[in-house]
């Protein structure tokens, strides 16, 4: 009887798909854990524009194709991560990559409970501001609602899990949070939805941290690490990934060299093996 081999979703990462023997497993969730500008966020660019650019090309019995990208934003304005985007990578035909990335802004829901004052983020009435507040909606149940637009095989980014967690004017955050996730994960799994979680290391405490590494799926970690003549480097780690690459899974085995550049974007190379 001939082996059933799972079907892999390319992260469009040119350097680093072959090495996961063609992606990721569909419905991961992901966890994106990185010091500042040590390269999370170059990685999710890259992951989006390529998917995109790929989006098209034939799916196989082994490669399944993004229908997708829907980008989430809590904080961020949509034309901030679009000029992020196009100041990474230059190639032709970017821009239009860009523009075809499905963006959903959850910040007035976010700003709503804080000291921010209206006209800085809601374009809407006072009185349409005044009802949706008088609604108590949360930002977790409209991003749930997002969720089920969502088409299957899809890739979703949500950034970022830091605003959320740090949020504590929302009561019980961490523990609605958490109990969110664990639903997301579940459902990313019933409807082949990749997840990309993005989280600036450092901000929570450790335990915290630890939670949702718990709970996702797999774990990439983005540092800064010196090297010889004191130059700092980034690394990515892989510190857990459920179905890829047993040998990796809850133990930091390898480790990538990471380069960033605006002409071949994202790039991993020098895998070594940690004692």
């Amino acid at each position: 009887m001939q082996e059933h081999t799972p079907q892999k979703m390319p992260t469009g990462i040119l350097s680093l798909d072959p090495i996961l023997d063609g992606g990721v497993p569909p419905g991961s969730l992901i966890l994106l854990l990185g010091d500042i500008g040590a390269g999370n966020y170059e990685f999710t660019y890259n992951s989006v524009v390529n998917t995109l650019n790929t989006m098209t090309e034939k799916a196989s019995e082994k490669i399944l194709r993004a229908k997708e990208v829907r980008y989430i934003t809590f904080t961020r304005l949509k034309e901030d991560v679009q000029q992020d985007i196009a100041g990474s990578l230059h190639f032709d035909g970017l821009q239009t990559l860009i523009n075809s990335i499905r963006f959903e802004d959850l910040s007035e829901l976010y700003f709503d409970n804080s000291i921010v004052p209206d006209d800085w983020y809601s374009h809407g009435d006072i009185i349409s501001r005044l009802q949706k507040r008088a609604s108590h909606e949360s930002i977790l149940l409209q991003l749930a609602n997002v969720i089920n637009s969502i088409p299957p095989d899809s890739l979703v980014v949500l950034d970022s899990i830091t605003d959320i967690a740090t949020q504590k004017t929302i009561p019980n955050i961490w523990h609605t949070l958490t109990g969110f996730l664990r639903g997301l994960q579940r459902i990313s799994k019933q409807r082949n939805i990749t997840t990309y979680l993005l989280l600036s290391r450092g901000i929570l405490n450790s335990s915290e941290e630890r939670e949702l590494a718990d709970i996702a799926d797999a774990v990439l970690l983005f540092k800064w690490e010196e090297t010889s003549g004191a130059r700092r480097q980034r690394v990515m780690y892989f510190e857990k990934f459920r179905g890829v690459m047993p040998h990796l899974e809850e133990r930091d085995l390898v480790k990538f060299a990471v380069r960033i550049s605006s002409s071949g974007g994202f790039e991993v190379s020098n895998i070594r093996v940690v004692i």
